[in-house]
């Protein structure tokens, strides 16, 4: 009997102790907030690979499954990358002071 009590005090106490730690520390809403972050500002999902693609979906649908389901559905737009234009004839066109003249 006195082996059982120990037993049911101990399980309660270790119960107590996880509850309050993951209370403390939590878990659930430090990998929600970490999944939106991605998500919000890693761009497009083709970056970092197909396993951070898949980790971070996960995270972010079981945290979040109504603001990811919504994610998900809207198509993925990449923000075009303004390109520097080039002039292909910049020598010739120089001013007298890129070509090391005086002004």
């Amino acid at each position: 009997m006195v082996v059982l009590m120990v037993g049911v005090v101990g399980t309660a106490a270790a119960a107590l102790a996880a509850g309050y730690l993951l209370g403390r520390l939590r878990p659930w809403q430090r990998l929600g907030d970490w999944a939106a972050d991605q998500v919000r500002h890693a761009g497009a999902w083709a970056r970092g690979g197909a396993g951070r693609q898949a980790v971070v979906v996960l995270a972010h649908a079981v945290t979040a499954p109504r603001t990811s389901w919504r994610i998900m559905r809207t198509l993925a737009t990449d923000a075009p990358v303004p390109v520097p234009v080039r002039d292909p004839d910049w020598v010739a066109n120089r001013t007298r002071t890129e070509q090391g003249g005086t002004p």
